[in-house]
């Protein structure tokens, strides 16, 4: 899907990652018509986010016949052994970000250890070709929410790379950084590049 890439499915119902992922795409991939993806959510009963995001863009393809991309995406706390991991969105229960950033908050009190990291898989899946590509963006959790920007866990992480918390980045300076800008600057880097000839 080299060239211009025309329609692709953003298999999410959140509509943060679709404005999100339409304001990174636009840059690497140019001409490229994001559409929001309508159909049922998938059962995301892979292991690690790479397995979730491929779920996901087989989903959406299978559902609409267009091609697909997906994220799967969440924190990772090194002194919780990689948790909430990718049970992030819904690890108070609740799929509500207020309670799972609250848990959170709860659950490294007193601890030292504080580094985290924001992990996103990014795939595409067109019926020829699945694709999945990670980015990694590393930080610390806070000791309280910072900030009303962005979602998720943004008010409560700390990255190594911007002296403030990610729900006080603009959306501009989030998207230069962010663990999503970077897997899927790496996806559409695959994408853009030349087919190789196999003859």
């Amino acid at each position: 899907m080299s060239g211009a890439l025309g329609r692709v499915v953003v298999a999410t119902h959140n509509a943060h990652k679709v404005a999100e992922l339409q304001r990174i795409l636009a840059e690497d991939l140019p001409g490229v018509v994001l559409e929001a993806y309508e159909g049922p959510e998938a059962v995301e009963d892979g292991v690690t986010f790479a397995e979730n995001a491929l779920i996901k863009a087989r989903e959406a393809f299978e559902e609409t016949g267009v091609p697909a991309i997906a994220d799967d995406s969440g924190i990772a706390v090194d002194a919780l052994d990689g948790a909430p991991g990718i049970f992030s969105a819904r690890y108070a229960g609740t799929r509500d970000d207020r309670d799972n950033l609250e848990l959170l908050l709860t659950n490294m009190q007193g601890v030292a250890d504080r580094g985290a990291a924001f992990v996103c898989a990014a795939a595409y899946v067109d019926g020829e070709r699945e694709l999945v590509e990670l980015g990694v963006w590393r930080g610390s959790v806070l000791e309280a929410a910072a900030g009303e920007g962005g979602f998720g866990y943004d008010p409560i992480f700390q990255p190594d790379d911007a002296p403030v918390s990610a729900a006080e980045l603009t959306a501009e300076q989030k998207d230069a950084l962010s663990h999503r800008r970077r897997a899927f600057r790496a996806l559409a880097a695959t994408l853009a590049a030349p087919a190789v000839s196999q003859g």
